[in-house]
Formats: structure tokens, C-alpha cells, sequence
């Protein structure tokens, strides 16, 4: 920035504002205003110059000058701020009151197109010293649908898509204002604006928002008052000032929507949308009861909860991961952390996936394979390598299972790329089978059946259809599942009594499968009852990931889809169980699953997403929930007992789940 460049601009200001006419600025000070600021960073010069500039454009007609105090909120709420320098600071913050006043006048003149005029208000918001002017950097294209929040508590990043509708009405309250509602001290511009709100900008049911906008205008913008009211005055002015007046309604209503809350996927607490805009908001406080967060695309509003699981009205317990400890935001251990030996059967370290392997009288073993085409056998009570990595695949393993038959021999089956099927003595770590198959697609998916005839029977699936059931000593293939052939992304077999199970299935649709093996009609259901076709619409619920709940006496299925949501189902009959764990927004994608017994013979499901660093501890019966992060990018879960085995991006970890009662 040079002194020649400011001293013109001012010249070319004074003669604009003495003719009220001319346009022969604007042109400098954009070249001037990228010097001012550069990719987002504030230069040094920018708090001496811009006094002299904010003099000279407040002498401007209101109408002429609205770029201008659009281009100096965007160098006042910039990212990367140098300190104001203290002998140039009560100049600098005379200039920002001197700014307040001018572009409130140019908002109050002729009407701008309505995103021009968002940016106006909250740069006047801006010049004020209230934080929600810093949601400028952060306000969308009306053209783009969805919404990015960092969460004020833990800030964690949470996506809201689809967020920008238009709602001709609004889905939920108007947010209150402190109580007294202190007005500003000393003189400031607001009163006009206050005056200028009328009920009827944004149409039927938006009065009450509005009456809060003329009561923030009223008080002059106070720093205390909430972002979410402040941002009721924003919307406000673009629906009176906005041009053409449909453009500015509509668009001033998806600005409203800004007022709602939000509930952030990791601390899953409650917190306003303005809070999440804006850059560590002092005042941001959780709130602690259910509230209308955001409205869906079709119109009707979104409901969240603040508590976990939606019942204890409590935060959710979060853990992070310390060396080999997990530990608590007040240090209080959560459990230790332990490492399996060389686990690192893939050429890039990850595990894609396990397999545990039960031996009655016998220490339980896991299974891990990578990339590589190996098998890995560990001991889970010390983490020791029991084999050499066991070759045997010429492709990336991708799913693995334990297999009891009924002679008292455990068998582990194993699945790759290019659709081979390998099958081991893991006691010896020799091959029963040498692999063999060329399913095209490769295996994406296995478990184990058990028919009522005594068979026990390796049940494979592939992305293009095929689920196969198959005798582990022979390899035959002695029957077929899913007779409409749909691709087939997740599988799981659920006990309906001892000698019987079912096998659930999720499709890369998201439909939800469930078929009797022991029937050797494929259209004939059996014993199995296909779930609630009502309950998984009503729910929007597209599963993209199965497992099995361990539950005395009931045969249980989890669903997870790819939003976070986890539900569980009576396969008797086809219904829900319970509320499920809620929407999970921050970590979109695959979700894996497992769930397990605690000591104190309470359920705990684990669930988090593939290639994520974060796992969810669900206890149903309780609603209790825990978060663990962990330094670690997942890639799949199982448990063995009582303990979490994770295959992640460099090997295969463990660690104690606990019941929440445990404390």
C-alpha cells in the first residue's frame, strides 16, 4: 500500500462527496482495498490509513458509498488481524464509530440487492463490536444449500446440508434478548433503523422475530445482547431494504433461519447456529433442552435433543486418547490403551479387517488382515503375535470370520479383493483350504450360519449380489441368499435360537435385507421377518452398515447409516427398539459397528466412521453416551468380550469398554 495511492483516493472521495456525484474512486479503492487486505491478512499500514479513508467516504451520499462499507467490514472482521498499535488505537476505534454511523445511513437509503445488504448490515453490526459481525466471512451464497458451524464447546467442525431453505413460516421461537436489555451508551445510529422494521417484511408468523430486531435496533447493538437476536435485525433490514422486496424476503428469511440451534455431533450439546458462526463467542452458552434446530428441504422442522440419547439432558462424556491412555477433559483415566505386536499386516499399516476367534478353555485370539493379502492371529490378554503373518491371498483382504463347527474345531475364514476365500486351523495358522474363487467384485462381507440340521456354514456377500452359503471343509457352495440380487455392502448373522440364526443384510441402496439360510427356497421367508418398512421410512433411515446385539433372550439387529444414526430391531417382529442414537452430523460416511456384553451384564454398542478418528460408547438401556478420540484413523471394530478391538490406519489397538454405572 502506498501513501501516493491513499492521498488519491481521498482526493477522488472529496471531489465525489462535493459534486454527490462520481465514480472515479470506487476503481482506486478496490486496488487499494487489495492492498489493504491480501488473502485474509490485515496489513500493517491498514490502521493508519483507514481513518483518514472513513472521513473521507462518510462525507459520500448515503447511496454512493454502500461498496465501500461492505469492503471495510470484510478488513475489519478478517481472519488474520494485526493488534491495533496503541498509539494508533483511539483513532482507529473513533473511525469504526464514525463507519457505524455512515453505513447505517447507506443502509437506510435506497435499496441494494439482498446478499449486498446482508453484508451491510452486519458490517454496521461489525463496526458496533458485536461478535456476530464476524459471521460475515461465514454467511453463504444464497445459491449454496448447506451450512459449516464449529462448535463453541469442543469446536469441532458440523455441516449442516440442505440448511438455506425458505420457510413461509418459521419452524421455531424467537430467541430472547437479556433481561434488562441494556441500552448502548452514548450516542448511536440505530434509532431510524429500529423505526424503519416492519412487521410484515418477512409475512405471516415472523412478527415476533422482528419486534426482537426493532428491540436490538432500539438499544443501539449492545456487545451482551445474543448473536441469534442480533442476526433477527440483520434478517430484518434485508427483508425492509433488500431489492426487489421478493428477493429480500426470501432471502432474509433463510437468514432467520440463522436463529435456531444446532447440536454438534461430538460434545452433543445444544448450541445456537449465530454462536456457531461466529469466532469463540463469549456469551455462547449450551442450551439444555429439546429445540427445533434447523428445517428440512421439505419444510417441516428438524428436531434435536441436547441430551445424549435425548434423555439425561447431560452432555455426552468425552474421552481423548494420552500416549496409551485414554483419559477424560479432567484427566480421569477412562482405561488403558494397549497395542497388538507388529500389527501391521497391510504395505500402508492399516487393517481392514478383524475377526475374533473364541476357543472354549483357550485364550481368545484376533484375526487381523491388510492390503497385503495376510492374516495376523494375536493373543488379545497380551497383544502377542501367536504366527508368522499367514500368506495366502494375492489381494487386499477385506473381511474376515470366526466360524465354531459343531465338532468342537474354530475355523477362520477370510475374503479378498479379487474374490478369493481362504480358510485356516488358526491354532496351527496351516491353511484348511488353499484360497480359491474368482468372484468378480471381491468379498465385501462375511458371518456364520447355523441351520437347524446342525450345519454350521460360511456365509459370503459381494458388492454385485452374490451371497453364498458354503461348507468350510469342503468349499462347496450349498445354497444362495438374496434372490433379488442387490449389491450388498454390509452382512450379519443374528442367533434366533441355539442352533439357528438369520442373516441381515444392508444394500448399497440402503435397503435392509433379512433371510432364513436354513430354507432352500430363496423366496421363501422362513423365519425371518423383513423389518418395519414404515418405521425405517418415517426415520429416514438408509442402512448402511449391520451388526449383531448381543441380548439374552431376544434377537437383536443394529442399523447404522451414513448421518450417525444407529437404531435397533426385534427381528421377531420386524420393529424398532427404543429411540436408536441420534444423527451423528460431523462424521458422514461409512459407519462401523460392533456391540458387546459389559461386566456388569449391561449392552454397549461402539460405533464410529470409517477412515474417522472418534467413536461413540452407547449403553441403550441408559441413553448414556461417551465419545472417545482417538489419534487414529478407524477402518473397522470388533469386541471380544468385554474389551474394543480397532483396526485402524497403522495396525490393531485394544482397550477396555465399561459400563457409565461403573463411573
Amino acid at each position: 500500500m502506498k501513501a501516493e495511492e491513499v492521498k488519491a483516493l481521498l482526493e477522488q472521495l472529496a471531489s465525489a462527496a462535493a459534486t454527490e456525484d462520481g465514480d472515479a474512486w470506487r476503481q482506486t479503492w478496490t486496488c487499494l482495498a487489495a492492498g489493504l487486505l491480501d488473502d485474509g491478512t490485515v496489513s500493517d499500514g491498514a490502521y493508519a490509513a483507514l481513518p483518514h479513508l472513513v472521513e473521507a467516504a462518510a462525507a459520500l451520499p448515503p447511496g454512493q458509498s454502500v461498496d465501500f462499507w461492505v469492503d471495510l467490514g470484510c478488513i475489519v472482521t478478517a481472519e488474520d488481524r494485526p493488534p491495533v498499535p496503541a498509539d494508533l488505537e483511539a483513532g482507529f476505534s473513533a473511525a469504526l464509530r464514525a463507519a457505524e454511523g455512515a453505513a447505517t445511513r447507506s443502509l437506510l437509503s435506497a435499496g441494494v440487492p439482498a446478499q449486498v445488504c446482508a453484508h451491510l448490515v452486519l458490517s454496521c453490526v461489525a463496526f458496533a463490536g458485536h461478535h456476530t459481525g464476524e459471521a460475515l466471512w461465514r454467511l453463504h451464497d444464497p445459491r449454496e444449500s448447506g451450512l459449516q458451524l464449529v462448535c463453541p464447546g469442543c469446536e469441532s467442525d458440523t455441516e449442516i446440508p440442505d440448511f438455506f431453505v425458505d420457510p413461509v413460516r418459521p419452524s421455531f421461537e424467537a430467541p430472547e434478548l437479556p433481561d434488562p436489555a441494556h441500552v448502548r451508551e452514548g450516542e448511536q445510529p440505530w434509532g431510524e433503523v429500529a423505526a424503519a422494521l416492519q412487521d410484515e417484511a418477512l409475512g405471516e408468523g415472523w412478527e415476533p422475530f422482528l419486534r426482537v430486531a426493532r428491540e436490538v435496533a432500539a438499544a443501539g447493538v449492545p456487545r451482551e445482547t445474543p448473536g441469534q437476536a442480533v442476526l433477527c435485525l440483520v434478517a430484518g433490514m434485508v427483508a425492509v431494504k433488500g431489492s426487489p422486496q421478493w428477493a429480500g424476503r426470501e432471502w432474509a428469511r433463510k437468514l432467520m433461519l440463522l436463529t435456531g440451534h444446532f447440536r454438534c455431533w461430538d460434545c452433543e450439546r445444544t448450541w445456537t447456529i449465530a454462536d456457531g458462526l461466529a469466532e469463540n463467542p463469549d456469551s455462547a452458552r449450551p442450551q439444555h433442552r429439546p429445540t427445533k434446530a434447523w428445517t428440512n428441504s421439505d419444510g417441516s422442522a428438524a428436531m434435536v435433543e441436547s441430551a445424549a440419547a435425548g434423555r439425561s439432558g447431560e452432555a455426552a462424556t468425552r474421552f481423548r486418547q494420552d500416549g496409551n491412555a485414554v483419559l477424560a477433559a479432567d484427566g480421569t483415566p477412562w482405561g488403558r490403551i494397549s497395542t497388538f505386536f507388529d500389527s501391521a499386516p497391510g504395505s500402508s499399516g492399516g487393517v481392514n479387517a478383524l475377526a475374533v476367534v473364541s476357543r472354549p478353555g483357550r485364550s481368545t485370539l484376533v484375526a487381523g488382515a491388510g492390503d497385503r493379502g495376510e492374516v495376523c492371529l494375536w493373543d488379545v490378554a497380551d497383544g502377542r503375535l501367536i504366527h508368522d503373518p499367514l500368506p495366502g491371498h494375492p489381494d487386499r483382504i477385506r473381511s474376515m470370520t470366526a466360524l465354531s463347527l459343531p465338532d468342537g474345531r474354530v475355523l477362520l475364514a477370510s475374503g479378498g479383493d479379487t474374490g478369493t476365500i481362504a480358510v485356516w486351523n488358526p491354532v496351527t495358522g496351516q491353511p484348511v483350504r488353499e484360497p480359491a474363487g474368482d468372484w468378480p467384485g471381491g468379498v465385501t462381507g462375511m458371518c456364520t450360519a447355523t441351520i437347524p440340521d446342525g450345519r454350521t456354514l460360511l456365509v459370503t456377500a459381494t458388492p454385485r449380489g452374490a451371497v453364498r452359503l458354503w461348507d468350510p471343509d469342503t468349499g462347496e457352495c450349498v445354497g444362495r441368499l438374496n434372490p433379488y440380487g442387490s449389491p450388498i455392502q454390509s452382512i450379519a448373522a443374528v442367533p434366533i435360537s441355539a442352533g439357528h440364526t438369520l442373516i441381515a443384510a444392508s444394500d448399497t441402496a440402503g435397503r435392509l435385507h433379512v433371510w432364513d439360510p436354513a430354507v432352500d427356497d430363496l423366496w421363501e421367508p422362513g423365519a425371518a421377518v423383513q423389518l418395519s418398512a414404515r418405521a425405517l421410512a418415517d426415520a429416514d433411515h438408509r442402512v448402511a452398515a449391520v451388526a449383531t446385539v448381543p441380548t439374552p433372550g431376544r434377537a437383536v439387529l443394529a442399523t447404522g447409516d451414513d448421518q450417525g444414526v444407529v437404531m435397533l430391531w426385534d427381528l421377531a417382529t420386524g420393529a424398532p427398539i427404543g429411540d436408536g442414537l441420534p444423527a451423528s452430523t460431523g462424521t458422514a460416511g461409512l459407519p462401523v459397528i460392533t456391540a458387546t456384553t459389559a461386566h456388569d451384564g449391561r449392552t454397549v454398542l461402539v460405533t464410529g466412521t470409517r477412515h474417522g478418528h472418534r467413536l461413540r460408547v452407547w449403553e441403550p438401556e441408559t441413553g448414556a453416551v461417551e465419545h472417545i478420540a482417538l489419534d487414529a484413523a478407524l477402518t473397522c471394530v470388533a469386541t471380544a468380550g468385554p474389551d474394543l478391538i480397532v483396526g485402524h490406519d497403522r495396525g490393531v489397538l485394544s482397550l477396555p469398554l465399561r459400563s457409565s454405572a461403573a463411573g
